[in-house]
């Protein structure tokens, strides 16, 4: 009897030798990550300072914290560094301590491996597919008010379904939040990706909310998941010195302080990296729209969602056609509330786009 395989995330190694494949001829359609690489220039200057390795980083990381401030419009001390997005978000679970979380579904799973070393219960409030999973922000605070919630989870743009929500929703559903004393987490990790990114990011409602952390990093957009660099932002003091409390001393290197800097300076690849995201997705979205195999959903991220609505093919179906031909995208079905057939790519260099669309096309 055949058994099929499992997968996970971007299980490239896995993958590769399940199917006998070399990976370096593979294109990660499964990464989410800006496929420029890293920065030219960011290059160059990390080869040319290696002796910053030599040299504690500056325990408060001023600097970094001041070039974070000049690149969001918020204050530096708004902003806590971390080693990636997932050091934060174990440090804000355990420093917030909550009891009962609600987790915007489907989504990253990292989010409810970190509250399973915590206290709290957790449950998903389910985007729904009829709604292309747009959130309805009026339903979603009558469950919080229902359930007894303290600490809600969302990532915006969301991951796997790249819908949104916009920020005048998100300035009600603090607004609700604050009044019945439930604080949220919010993964803005792919808003840079965002067409536009004043309307969906949350960073400016930190000036007015004290009940908000936002986390972003730079492993996605900046093609640099191995720096390992991170930031959180609040506008409650009170909260980010107790996150830095329990914050181990230096946690992120000399090397991903100071190429930081440089990346969100970068004004170039920013420019370049957007350009090619966005004209490249809505060239594939509008094309898988047409085609009558799927159900393309409104992207926000550097990514698109689709349902396999042709009857008889499944999400593994199209991966194993797709990685046979040195394409990897992402089968859907190991996320949690995502319930049908679905698969995610992430938006790569044009020629590769599309060969992937020519790939998924079912003659």
């Amino acid at each position: 009897m055949n058994t099929r395989p499992v997968f996970h995330g971007s299980d490239i190694e896995k993958i590769c030798e399940y199917y006998h494949l070399d990976k370096k001829h593979i294109v990660n359609f499964g990464a989410n990550v800006n496929p420029l690489g890293l920065s030219e220039m960011v290059k160059d200057a990390i080869a040319s300072h290696l002796d910053v390795l030599s040299s504690y980083p500056d325990r408060e990381y001023t600097s970094l914290r001041e070039t974070i401030s000049g690149y969001c419009g918020i204050p530096a001390d708004f902003i806590l560094p971390g080693n990636g997005s997932s050091e934060l978000i174990s440090l804000l679970i355990e420093a917030r301590a909550p009891k009962r979380t609600l987790i915007l579904g489907p989504t990253y799973s990292e989010y409810s491996r970190e509250l399973s070393f915590s206290g709290s219960s957790q449950e998903y409030y389910h985007l729904k597919e009829a709604a292309d999973f747009q959130l309805d922000a009026e339903d979603l605070c009558r469950v919080l008010d229902a359930g007894g919630y303290d600490f809600l989870i969302l990532c915006n743009p969301n991951n796997p379904t790249s819908s949104a929500i916009l920020k005048e929703d998100l300035r009600d559903l603090l607004r609700f939040c604050e009044t019945h004393h439930i604080f949220i987490m919010i993964d803005e990790t792919y808003v840079e990706f965002a067409p536009d990114i004043s309307a969906v990011t949350a960073v400016p409602l930190t000036l007015e909310f004290k009940n908000l952390m936002i986390l972003r990093g730079v492993s996605k957009f900046f093609s640099a998941p191995g720096i390992r660099l991170g930031y959180g932002i609040t506008g409650n003091q009170e909260f980010l010195r107790k996150m830095k409390e329990k914050q181990i001393p230096w946690s992120l290197n000399s090397i991903g302080a100071f190429a930081g800097e440089l990346m969100l300076k970068d004004t170039d690849y920013i420019d370049r990296t957007r350009s090619l995201i966005l004209s490249e997705r809505e060239r594939l979205y509008q094309a898988l729209s047409a085609d009558p195999n799927y159900k393309a959903y409104q992207p926000y991220a550097n990514f698109i969602l689709l349902q396999i609505v042709k009857k008889g093919v499944t999400s593994f179906d199209v991966f194993e056609r797709c990685i046979k031909n040195g394409l990897m995208i992402r089968d859907c079905a190991s996320f949690q509330c995502l319930d049908g057939e679905y698969i995610r790519f992430c938006i790569m260099m044009p020629e590769d786009n599309t060969r992937l669309l020519h790939k998924l096309r079912m003659q």
